[in-house]
């Protein structure tokens, strides 16, 4: 599995731009996912611009082992599932310590096209 194209955010819309962009290209919403530390947040994002979290269907068995996991650790782990590091995933969950959400896109061929 590739590493997914990562940008952070602060700025709520412009993260909803930058997917509306992504989709303009013609990335597909399964390639496209949003995460932060506030699931609200997450999913109010992602619902508003027809983007995905990580979920059941990308952590496999691993989802159950999150239920009774910290926050942080699930979320680390829902990095590993679309292809970072052990490292990258806690850089990561670090910056959502600081209220950063995340755009990761997974179709690594058509967001080179994406500037």
């Amino acid at each position: 599995m590739s590493r997914p194209v990562v940008r952070e955010y602060q700025n709520d819309e412009k993260l909803k731009s930058d997917i509306e962009e992504l989709s303009n290209i013609g990335v597909s919403k399964d390639d496209i996912y949003v995460l932060s530390h506030d699931d609200d947040r997450t999913e109010r994002v992602a619902d508003g611009v027809d983007a995905n979290t990580i979920g059941k269907k990308e952590m496999g068995l691993s989802s159950l082992k999150n239920v009774f996991s910290k926050k942080g650790d699930e979320l680390r782990e829902k990095m590993q599932e679309i292809g970072f590091s052990e490292d990258e995933s806690e850089r990561y969950e670090e910056e959502m310590d600081k209220g950063k959400i995340f755009l990761f896109v997974t179709d690594t061929d058509k967001v080179a096209e994406w500037k």
